[in-house]
């Protein structure tokens, strides 16, 4: 049976490092699910880590957090940008507000799989979109028989 595959994008990754719920979720399906992130997600998520944990008084945990967001790549492949550059015009072209997102759109894209965000630019973009409140759906299907 082929594994499922889903692209996140670096709000997901911001999550897992941040959150209980997204990091269980990532570890507890690894084994049936194939992860993607452009680079670019996991260069965004490395980017606002230690804003938004100095936003929130928490300092003392940027370098952990960046650990962490590490590690994750044993779990979410990173993509590079050479692989789906051929895609771009067409990324671009479904994006309707934030043109940056076209990463994310892309990979989903080449690898005819849906994307787990939070963000509605995604919507809207001929590619199924899942967010963390109703990921459980995807990756709980029921079991015919």
């Amino acid at each position: 049976m082929q594994h499922r595959r889903l692209v996140i994008d670096a709000n997901i990754l911001i999550r897992a490092v941040l959150g209980r719920r997204v990091k269980e979720t990532l570890a507890s399906h690894a084994a049936e699910v194939d992860f993607f992130a452009p680079e670019v997600a996991f260069d965004d998520a490395e980017e606002h880590l230690p804003a938004v944990l100095t936003k929130f008084n928490r300092t003392a945990e940027i370098e952990a957090a960046l650990a962490l967001l590490n590690q994750l790549r044993s779990i979410v492949a990173a993509i590079p940008e050479d692989a789906f550059l051929n895609i771009k015009d067409e990324a671009l072209a479904r994006i309707q507000r934030d043109p940056d997102d076209w990463p994310v759109l892309a990979v989903a894209m080449l690898l005819d799989c849906p994307i787990w965000t939070e963000d509605n630019d995604f919507f809207g973009t001929g590619v199924p979109t899942w967010t963390t409140d109703r990921i459980g759906i995807y990756l709980n299907p029921p079991t015919s028989g």
